[in-house]
């Protein structure tokens, strides 16, 4: 198991085979994926996470499995991965994202593994800015957004390229962003 983050309760770690059921139901869950145009099947889930492993052996970024350091349970992810959405933003722009099952909601599992991915890409992997963003009424993402110290930038909102014109409310997305001297002003020289 590679973990690449630690928080006081959660390890943030590349994925293992035996977390492709998690993966596929955390993307097959109807209130989960509330705010996304489609549920993805087996083999789309199983496809996107090995993508997604792929790209932490890389270089480290991408969305880790969130593991509860006590029970061993793999409740979500959170992470940082690298956006391709020119014209919106320049590629490689890293966003930073999440996802969580529903039975984990409510537990500040997100927040604690954001924060720790933010400190870990400004102050260990000297990145100048961190991106996110979520369909406009998405409030819960937006929340953890305001949370963890991201501002909205509205000049930079955008309708996403890649939702379909079949599902126009999803559509227009938000864009968050804080930078590593807003993260040094929030959190001081120890990041956190």
């Amino acid at each position: 198991m590679s973990t690449i983050i630690e928080t006081p309760r959660l390890l943030l770690r590349n994925w293992q085979e035996d977390d492709r059921a998690f993966f596929h139901e955390i993307n097959s869950d109807p209130e989960v994926m509330e705010f996304f145009p489609a549920l993805r099947s087996r083999e789309e889930s199983d496809a996107l996470m090995d993508r997604v492993v792929a790209m932490i052996n890389d270089d480290s970024f991408g969305f880790y499995a969130l593991q509860d350091k006590n029970s061993g349970d793999v409740v979500g992810f959170t992470g940082l991965m690298r956006t391709d959405l020119e014209p919106f933003m320049p590629k490689g722009v890293l966003e930073i994202g999440w996802r969580l099952a529903q039975r984990y909601w409510g537990k500040g599992y997100v927040t604690e593994a954001a924060l720790a991915s933010l400190a870990y890409a400004f102050n260990e992997r000297g990145q100048d800015e961190v991106v996110s963003f979520a369909v406009h009424n998405n409030h819960r993402s937006t929340a953890v957004m305001q949370r963890i110290g991201m501002v909205n930038d509205p000049k930079r909102d955008f309708d996403h390229p890649s939702v379909p014109d079949s599902h126009p409310q999803l559509k227009r997305h938000v864009l968050y962003t804080i930078s590593k001297q807003q993260w040094l002003n929030q959190h001081g020289k120890s990041g956190v």
